[in-house]
């Protein structure tokens, strides 16, 4: 897929975007616009990559001249272990959904959950309700500096360790689980990242519920909020919040020197 003047030259910074279906998400053509918007000489590419290819894929990125990608959902985890180095962001949480190649080394660091943080901060989003400690949970509660987070999961053993691990003292934490009948409509935002196979037991959302789950995963949150005819937020509802906050990653990162006005041929 190129971006939208179909222009590349020996000046593009090539991107992927990796994931199972990511020919599905439109992500790759937001982004194309925001850097043909700003001037930009790059694009992104959509990379379909099954569980298997992952690896080989990702290492021979190093010699390619693909400069980095965005790494689906699905792929987070599993593709830290092949990162040359990572942020802080990255060592405290497990997962990458970005890496940037620097020479020959793979360097990875966290985007989606800033996105989402700015998204929420410009809505206004103060009290928000987490759910979940997996790894997201974690980058979450790492970004989201300025807010009151209340933490919420069914195994309060779990949810105290998270809370110590994240470094957060005197945190607010409730447990929710099956059968309980729970209200969370003095919140500003609900955040699932949980594991749960559903979330029958909330009775009440917030105004804003999000959790980043793409069209091909299946979201308790959205089953649920549909429901109760209450807002929800999956990945593809903040595509323009992901793709300024890629921009501004890899400008931040030096990777969008060259502009359109400048290319050479």
């Amino acid at each position: 897929m190129m971006n939208n003047g179909n222009e590349i030259s020996h000046h593009t910074k090539l991107y992927g975007f990796i994931g199972e279906y990511a020919g599905q998400s439109s992500l790759s053509a937001t982004l194309n616009k925001h850097f043909k918007a700003e001037n930009r000489d790059a694009m992104m590419i959509p990379m379909n990559i099954r569980e298997d290819d992952l690896y080989f894929t990702v290492v021979n990125m190093k010699k390619s001249h693909v400069n980095g990608a965005l790494i689906s959902n699905e792929y987070m985890k599993g593709v830290v272990e092949v990162l040359d180095d990572s942020s802080e962001a990255v060592k405290l949480c497990g997962m990458c959904d970005i890496l940037i190649r620097d020479e020959q080394k793979l360097v990875g660091d966290i985007v989606g959950v800033r996105a989402l943080v700015k998204l929420l901060k410009n809505r206004g989003v103060q009290r928000v309700a987490l759910i979940g400690v997996d790894s997201r949970a974690k980058a979450f509660a790492f970004f989201a500096d300025g807010f009151d987070v209340s933490y919420f999961y069914d195994d309060l053993e779990k949810l105290m360790g998270f809370t110590n691990e994240i470094g957060v003292t005197d945190a607010d934490i409730n447990r929710i689980a099956e059968g309980m009948d729970i209200d969370l409509s003095a919140y500003d935002a609900v955040v699932d990242f949980s594991d749960f196979e559903n979330l029958e037991m909330v009775k009440a959302f917030a105004k804003i519920n999000a959790d980043m789950k793409q069209k091909k995963e299946f979201s308790p949150l959205k089953a649920r909020t549909n429901e109760l005819l209450a807002a929800y937020i999956g990945f593809d509802d903040m595509l323009g919040e992901l793709s300024s906050t890629v921009f501004e990653f890899l400008k931040d990162k030096k990777h969008l020197e060259h502009d359109k006005s400048d290319m050479r041929f």
